[in-house]
């Protein structure tokens, strides 16, 4: 379950190399609507059903918060910070998620926890501070409210459960957010003017199926499997792999400091989730009781 679980982060660490080198400049409501929405409609006709009674306005929110206002500002800080920057300020989500759990869910918010929280916070400022770019305040505004409106849904997703499988409830939200995001577009960009090239094309076709469509199912069926914490730290590969994609294929600098930074954030996920797999089947063991009780 973590393996799968974690294809997802590693897919969205993918999403800021993409939006740089395939897709057209100074569009990102079109990024996002051009990604989610397309893989909600394509869930919708695998799952062909409906949310019923209060699962209506869940989906609407749940979507606005994992899909629509976090794509929205996720591309946003894609177009305005280099590649990696965007996805490493998501290295506060395992100490936002972590403490929002412990309110609502009421998860134990352990020692061990808030340690491997904040070193994974050091390891990915570590990467931050010696990136050798500029870093644009929108951008990071952006990159900090992504991670907050995710760290939100997350928690709220883990909350209210999932009244059907994850395939069919990530259907839903995506179509939400994709919505929402479409009202969103042509009010502020409006339809894009030229067309879109080939490369343009398979950027956002590989966006929409692989990092959206596939991600996502994975993602909230780990939500729905394991503790939101664990889930959290999960997240940190996402920074991990925009890094080292940006050094393997974009030709970015990667300093010693910024590799001590990887290794500190592989550690503390090795920490958080690695060490405890007792906790974690006792987790799934719960869960699975469940529905006979």
């Amino acid at each position: 379950m973590l393996v799968t679980t974690a294809l997802a982060p590693a897919l969205w660490g993918t999403t800021y190399l993409t939006t740089t080198m395939l897709l057209p400049e100074d569009r990102p409501l079109l990024a996002a609507t051009l990604r989610a929405l397309p893989a909600g409609i394509l869930l919708l006709i695998l799952c062909r059903r409906l949310p019923r009674g209060a699962w209506w306005w869940k989906s609407w929110v749940l979507g606005m918060l994992n899909i629509g206002a976090f794509f929205a500002l996720l591309f946003i800080a894609a177009y305005r910070l280099p590649g990696g920057v965007a996805a490493i300020m998501g290295g506060i989500q395992p100490l936002v998620i972590a403490l929002l759990a412990s309110r609502v869910l009421h998860e134990r918010l352990t020692s061990r926890v808030v340690t491997a929280g904040a070193t994974g916070l050091i390891g990915v400022c570590l990467i931050v501070l010696q990136a050798q770019a500029r870093l644009d305040a929108v951008g990071l505004l952006a990159a900090i409210g992504g991670t907050l409106s995710m760290a939100s849904g997350i928690v709220l997703t883990k909350k209210w459960g999932q009244p059907a499988p994850p395939l069919t409830t990530t259907a839903w939200q995506l179509i939400a957010g994709g919505l929402s995001l479409l009202v969103l577009m042509l009010v502020i960009e409006g339809l894009p003017i030229a067309p879109l090239t080939p490369p343009n094309i398979i950027g956002y076709t590989y966006l929409s199926v692989i990092g959206t469509a596939f991600a996502y199912v994975m993602w909230f069926r780990g939500i729905a499997r394991l503790a939101a914490s664990t889930t959290a730290f999960l997240g940190l590969l996402s920074p991990v792999v925009a890094i080292l994609l940006g050094w393997l294929i974009a030709s970015e600098n990667l300093t010693p400091m910024q590799i001590a930074g990887i290794v500190i954030v592989l550690s503390s996920i090795s920490a958080a989730i690695i060490s405890k797999p007792a906790q974690a089947a006792r987790a799934s063991k719960t869960l699975a009781e469940e529905p006979a009780r």
